[in-house]
Order: C-alpha cells, then structure tokens, then sequence
C-alpha cells in the first residue's frame, strides 16, 4: 500500500453509505487518502432467502476475496452479518462504536405493532424476526421478503419514497404489506427513520447478534498496512462495542447458530458491568428460551477482557441449551 489505502464494500446504497462513513473516519485519523473498492457478491444478484443460500455470510466472501487478492487493504462488513467462525488470514482490525440496535417497525397509517389490526400482513427477510413477531402477535400474517431498504419500504402501503432507488431485487407487487421489519441503525445511516413508526423495545425483540455495529476487516499480516493506518483502525476501535458484539457472537457460536437462525441477544456495558441477554424463538412463535448474565469488567481494552466477554456468551449460551434451546436451533 503506497500512497493511501482501499476499502472494499458491497455496492448497495446502505454498504456505501458504511463503507463511506468509515473511510472518512480512518482518512481523518490517518492522514491518508482512502479509496472505495466495489464488490459483487451472490447474495447482491439472487433472490432466493437468504437462509437458503447459506445465510448473510453469502454478502462476506467476495468481499473478502479483494482484501485476500490485495486489491484492497481494508474491508467493511455489517457485523451481523459476519460468520462467527474465525477466518484464516483476516481479523476484525476495529469495531467502531454501535448505532442503534434496536429493529424498527415501518407501518402504513401510522401504525404500531400493538395497533396493527388482526392478520396484518408484515415483511421481513429474517427468521428471528419473524419468529419473535409472532411470539408477540400470533395473528399477524409474516411475509419473507428480500431486497435493499428502499425495496423493502416500497412493499408497504403508502409508502412514497422521495427519490429514485434500486429496484432491481424487488419482486412481488409494490404496496402489498402493511408493514415491514429493518434495522433501526440502517434506517438512520440512509436517513429513512422518518418512515419508522415504532423502535420496538429489546424487551420485545431482541436483535440479532452484532446488529447495529460494523466490522472492519483486515489481513493478519501487518506488513500489508503502513504504521498510520494500523493506528487509525486502534483508534477508530470501540472497547464497550468490541466487548458487547464479542460477547453476543461468542453466545451464536456456541449454539451453533447461523446468522440467519431465529435467535437474538444484546450485551450492554454500563457502570464497569457487561450484561448479555438472549432469546431463542420457535420460527412460528409458539416456544421462547430466555436467558441473561452478566460480569464486571474492570479492564476495557486487552485480551483477558476480550476472553471474558467471549466466556460471558458461552455461559448463556450454554443455559440456553439447557433449557431446550438447541432443540430448535
């Protein structure tokens, strides 16, 4: 890398939108100019469900292929979205701090997920979602669908969007839900949060594992990043966001859940204390497995905090199991 560096990015409105928010971050902070790379991947291309084609790593691996080829020196990755088995030759160089985790309802009217009338039709691409939607409303009518956040928004009566997006994985009839489900973090980094009509409360769904946060990867070899740039990513890290996601992640793997598996969980850190809550839901609702824990961590930074957290995960994981969780994962 002589000169500046390469961030490689899905091509999607909100993975340009993340990718760009963290090249200017590691520009600024490393006083080198930085260069958006563009990638491909099959899960841009297909629309079959995402839990079907592997999950959301489908969205990973060509990325990973450009930093592996070197042709680019840094990649950007939803964390959520990243497998939780390690990678050989990449690590995750900094997790900048979170947005907001919650999902976030998008209804016709106005409506909340309490006033919704009985048999509302709801969208959503995520068996979590899904699964905990009807833990709540069992009347709803829950509808699988696919596509960028515009597409998605498109589906719901009444929507209008104030200008042009990419409809090219749309499928199905425009304005033939009453609601959908996203995420409230991409919602806000694309400035649609004036479509959301509830931020639903963890308490009555829980997020996915890492939801919220961004994961920039780099190669394990430091010879391939100047002294500038591995100390914008150190800097650019988020110690109380490394060790939630690191918890929540470790919590995925030990269930031996996929990402696309109907299981959500959230690790807050407040007043020296990591606390990790997680939920595993039937897919039709019908069963709920709750668990929590949490540990003091006097330490931020370091590995012995990150063993801890990771520990954390596995411990409610392992309640989870207990409970006849695994069963259903």
């Amino acid at each position: 890398m002589t000169g500046g560096f390469r961030l490689a990015t899905r091509g999607s409105a909100l993975a340009r939108t993340q990718s760009g928010m963290v090249l200017d971050a590691l520009a600024e902070r490393s006083g080198l100019p930085g260069e958006l790379i563009l990638v491909k991947t099959e899960g841009d291309v297909v629309t079959t469900p995402l839990a079907q084609l592997g999950g959301t790593g489908v969205f990973v691996s060509a990325v990973r292929q450009a930093l592996a080829a070197q042709q680019a020196d840094v990649a950007v990755h939803s964390l959520k979205d990243l497998p939780t088995a390690p990678e050989p030759g990449f690590r995750i160089g900094a997790v900048p701090e979170r947005e907001d985790v919650r999902d976030a309802l998008c209804a016709r009217d106005g409506l909340t997920l309490e006033t919704l009338p009985e048999g509302a039709s709801v969208g959503t691409g995520s068996p979590r979602r899904a699964a905990q939607l009807l833990a709540v409303r069992p009347d709803l009518t829950v509808v699988a669908i696919r596509g960028n956040v515009d597409t998605r928004l498109s589906r719901v009566k009444g929507v209008r969007l104030t200008d042009e997006s990419n409809q090219h994985m749309s499928g199905g009839l425009r304005e033939d839900l009453d609601a959908v489900v996203l995420a409230a973090a991409g919602l806000k980094r694309l400035g649609r949060e004036s479509h959301i009509t509830e931020l639903i409360a963890p308490e009555l769904m829980l997020p996915a594992p890492g939801q919220g946060a961004l994961a920039v990867e780099v190669r394990d070899s430091d010879d391939e990043r100047t002294a500038a740039l591995a100390e914008a990513l150190a800097a650019y890290d988020h110690a109380p966001t490394r060790l939630a996601v690191t918890a929540e992640r470790a919590l995925l793997s030990t269930l031996e859940a996929g990402c696309s598996a109907p299981v959500g969980a959230l690790a807050v850190f407040e007043d020296g204390r990591l606390t990790l809550e997680a939920r595993a839901v039937r897919t039709d609702g019908s069963e709920v497995f709750s668990g929590g824990a949490s540990l003091e961590l006097p330490e931020l930074a370091g590995d012995e905090a990150e063993a801890a957290a990771f520990e954390l995960g596995v411990v409610v994981a392992e309640a989870l199991i207990e409970r006849g969780a695994g069963d259903l994962i």
